[in-house]
């Protein structure tokens, strides 16, 4: 048996017996998971096939709490939904190729009925012996910090919190950030007539969502089983500049690096256009550089500019939160994602697994799910059966006293 500390301050991996007085412990004959969204649920999904019991912990008072709380209305799945189906259960079929974020909410939910996962909410962990970290790389926002920004006076708010446009109508709003959800908070927003500004400061690979009928992921896949990498990207690349033609003249640089060897590399996935680039080329979405001040009521570019605007929207991505409470161990990097590469990222020492830190998305979390489920199942059945026979052992010497 296991034991593991629960309470809501932060989470530590140390442990003092004399803590027992101050928080609630429970025992466990299995791993913890720590997190309720797709990585979790699909390692549960995955001991509860293996006959392995466990606990699954979450924070928040749902299941998947960045897609029900932390994301935009308008927001689908980037990929065709069978990339993004959890192992052992497809989406339906009357779903459309681009489940919604709803949609999506309700496969989840509907997943963890199927395989009767029940969530422990509003708890943290304070030790335990297996643990598999599934809080994935998106679990806290990024504020960059900006000179003049308390200053400024209008409304700040970061993408996480952002729902619609709806009541932005002939506001001008300035949308820092232009990876994929910059881009679909700038759409949003100017469906919705802001007036709409989108900050980039670095490159960025904007590819069609879509090549021939067929999804550019789906494409780069079939590519990618007959082709080196690098001529996948230069393929992609001459088929996107034919699609969409030149975006440079737009404000959007291109990286140097292909887009899926800049994903490999550097884990920066490429934007997948659903119309914002329309927008940026009819001007109803201004592209402008990085930003050198906030002024009240006003943002000062690098170039020199002075835009006066009314709000701001942070999409400046998210990152782990994992080194803030997972404390003495040499699994994780500073940056909250295991030092190991992908495919060998998802298993640590001593009991320790993550599962949802391979930046591919839904289809890697799967993939690791699959491995950690398979891995603590056998160690879990080895050490049972150990359990077993050291338990027949003491049986027999005790008859032989007699």
């Amino acid at each position: 048996m296991h034991d593991i500390c629960l309470n809501m301050p932060p989470m530590v991996q140390t442990f003092d017996p004399e803590d027992l007085f101050t928080r609630r412990c429970i025992w466990v004959n299995g791993p913890v998971i720590v997190g309720a969204g797709p990585s979790g649920l699909a390692v549960a999904a995955g001991l509860k096939d293996q006959g392995v019991p466990f606990v699954i912990l979450e924070r928040a008072n749902c299941i998947a709490s960045l897609w029900q709380n932390r994301t935009y209305d308008r927001l689908k799945l980037h990929l065709p939904k069978q990339f993004c189906q959890l192992p052992n259960f497809p989406f339906p079929e009357d779903f459309p190729e681009y489940p919604t974020k709803f949609q999506f909410i309700t496969y989840l939910e509907s997943y963890a009925k199927h395989f009767n996962i029940a969530p422990q909410f509003n708890e943290t962990v304070q030790s335990a012996k297996w643990l598999v970290v599934a809080t994935g790389e998106n679990s806290e926002k990024v504020v960059p910090r900006f000179e003049g920004l308390e200053e400024f006076g209008g409304h700040v708010m970061h993408a996480c919190d952002y729902k619609s446009g709806e009541g932005y109508g002939g506001q001008k709003v300035l949308v820092v950030g232009c990876g994929n959800s910059g881009m679909e908070v700038s759409l949003d927003l100017c469906n919705h007539n802001a007036k709409t500004s989108m900050v980039v400061r670095s490159s960025v690979h904007v590819l069609p969502r879509e090549i021939f009928g067929k999804s550019t992921f789906e494409v780069a896949v079939m590519l990618m089983k007959r082709l080196p990498l690098w001529m996948v990207d230069k393929i992609l690349l001459i088929l996107v500049r034919l699609i969409l033609g030149n975006v440079e003249k737009y404000g959007l640089k291109r990286p140097s690096v292909g887009p899926l060897e800049l994903k490999h590399t550097a884990g920066k996935t490429p934007v997948l256009d659903i119309g914002a680039l329309e927008k940026i080329r009819s001007g109803k979405i201004k592209v402008v550089p990085g930003i050198r001040r906030f002024l009240p009521g006003k943002v000062e570019l690098v170039d020199g500019q002075v835009l006066q605007i009314d709000s701001v929207v942070l999409a400046t991505g998210y990152h782990s939160n994992v080194p803030s409470w997972l404390k003495e161990n040499d699994f994780f990097s500073n940056d909250g994602t295991p030092r190991n590469p992908f495919p060998n990222g998802w298993k640590g020492k001593g009991g320790l697994y993550a599962v949802g830190f391979t930046r591919r998305g839904l289809s890697g979390a799967s993939l690791d799910a699959i491995n950690v489920a398979h891995d603590i199942a056998k160690s879990w059945k080895e050490e049972t059966k150990q359990k077993r026979k050291t338990v027949a052992a003491r049986h027999r010497r005790c008859i032989s006293h007699f």
